[in-house]
């Protein structure tokens, strides 16, 4: 089987075996592109998960404290908009 396989490609001409390989190579890059897609999906539910955890477990001085450093970076970030 493996032998009708190379025969055929041998007959190929330079058009459908560059044609060929691209497609291959295609097939690869979407198959590379959904397994990282879903290796970070993966990961940000994790570091969700964590996050949830992390603030429930936390006392509220540490809630607060977080929240007032949110704030704090998106007032500095509307300052560099307003000034950029």
């Amino acid at each position: 089987m493996a032998q009708c396989g190379q025969f055929r490609r041998a007959e190929e001409t330079e058009e459908p075996s560059n044609s060929r390989l691209s497609d291959m190579a295609q097939r690869g890059q979407e198959r590379r592109a959904e397994e990282t897609e879903e290796q970070r999906n993966s990961r940000l539910a994790i570091m969700a998960q964590r996050g949830q955890e992390r603030r429930a477990e936390g006392p509220d001085e540490h809630r607060n404290s977080r929240l007032s450093a949110m704030l704090q970076h998106v007032r500095e970030r509307r300052l560099n908009v307003i000034e950029g």
